[in-house]
């Protein structure tokens, strides 16, 4: 029993750190894409 609660709970750590690792990753993207475009806009809407 001890054996399938350890199991159990190395399949729930698995999943939690695959969903923060992809929400790192998908926010980082996010940053990294957005501010520059952001700024180019902002820039292109000060000139026009």
């Amino acid at each position: 029993m001890a054996r399938f609660i350890d199991d159990l709970a190395g399949a729930i750590y698995d999943v939690f750190k695959f969903l923060i690792t992809s929400l790192c990753y998908l926010l980082a993207g996010m940053l990294i894409v957005g501010i520059p475009l952001y700024l180019i806009a902002f820039v292109f809407k000060m000139i026009g």
